[in-house]
This record gives structure tokens, C-alpha cells and sequence, in this order.
């Protein structure tokens, strides 16, 4: 069965909202997403080309105080902006049915970007971060399958590191999140 979330179309924040109720981390996001450049020309003319679509939707299921969050939303928001499709920002925290419909590793993972038609069924998802950065999480968690392990602590705050390194200095990773979200827009 395909997943629907068309009783959250229109019921988010808007990014401008969003960015304006922050309590956590403000200064972070907007300095990450002045940062935002494109890649290539190409990419900014396919984005720029879904504008003839009216279509499609964006929810994000998200929380200010998430790291990955403050890191690859900014971007997400530029690229959306920029092709004209309305986005809905979820706090996850008011919206755990929805979250609990996109969990990864069983878990309450965000952002979680969701792409859906006018009538809210999903046609396709991203997040929580760059899939080079997630495989770290998932070798992590095949291999340490007990969060009640004496170690897993360890092991996790070991684990965060390496996606910090993942995610590497300054703001190339961007282009890696541009890439993916063409991905999933491609394959709709």
C-alpha cells in the first residue's frame, strides 16, 4: 500500500515560518542556506524547469534542534524555492503519526523530505542526510543491533563523528544533497 499525507498538504509551516519560529540553531541555518550555490548551471535550469508543474508538493518532517536538520534543509529549501513547489514544514514532534509513517532503521530519523502529488500520495522521499554520510548510520546499526548494549553509547557518539567527517568542511556536501533531490524528482 502507498503512503498518503494528504491531510498534512497545507497544514505545515511555510520555510519563511519556519526560519522565523526557530528557538535553536537560527543563525546556523540562515548561514548555511546564504552559503547555498549550485553546483552546475544544469541543475539550477532542471529545478528552475519544475515551475511548469504544478503538481507537486514538499513536506518536511523536521525539528530545529536536529543537526542534520540545520545542515541539509537550508539547501533543500533552495533548490524547492527555486522550482516553485510548495513546501510544508512538519515539526516532527506535532506530527509523530505522519514521522512514524517514515522511520529509518526503526527509528525517528529527520529530515525526511517527502515528494507527493496534489492528491498526497508519496512519490518519492530523502533524508536524513546525504546518502554517503547515512551509510556510516547504517553500518552502525546492522552491526550494533542492541540500543541497550553496555558500549552502544560509545559506539554512537564514535559513529556521530564519523558523519561529521562525512559531512566534511564547509559546505561541499551541498552539492551531494542537490544531486540526490534531482534524483528523486527525476524518477517521478
Amino acid at each position: 500500500m502507498s503512503k498518503n499525507v494528504a491531510n498534512k498538504l497545507g497544514k505545515g509551516l511555510t520555510p519563511e515560518q519556519f526560519i522565523a519560529g526557530m528557538t535553536k540553531n537560527q543563525e546556523q541555518f540562515i548561514h548555511n542556506k546564504e552559503q547555498f550555490s549550485w553546483p552546475s548551471e544544469d541543475d539550477r535550469e532542471f529545478f528552475e524547469s519544475l515551475n511548469n508543474r504544478d503538481d507537486l508538493r514538499c513536506l518536511i518532517l523536521m525539528a530545529d534542534w536536529c543537526g542534520d536538520a540545520v545542515r541539509n534543509i537550508p539547501v533543500v529549501f533552495n533548490v524547492l524555492e527555486n522550482s516553485g513547489i510548495p513546501i510544508d514544514v512538519l515539526i516532527m514532534e506535532e506530527h509523530t503519526d505522519t514521522m512514524d509513517q517514515f522511520l529509518t532503521f526503526g527509528g525517528r530519523s529527520i529530515p525526511i523530505v517527502l515528494i507527493a502529488d496534489t492528491g498526497g500520495a508519496v512519490l518519492g522521499q530523502w533524508g536524513p542526510r546525504p546518502k554517503h554520510v547515512q551509510a556510516v548510520m547504517a553500518e552502525f546499526k546492522a552491526t550494533n543491533p542492541d540500543p541497550n548494549a553496555p558500549d552502544y553509547a560509545d559506539r554512537m557518539a564514535k559513529v556521530r563523528e564519523e558523519i561529521m567527517r562525512q559531512y566534511g568542511e564547509g559546505y561541499g556536501y551541498q552539492n551531494y544533497v542537490v544531486a540526490e533531490l534531482r534524483e528523486v524528482l527525476e524518477s517521478i
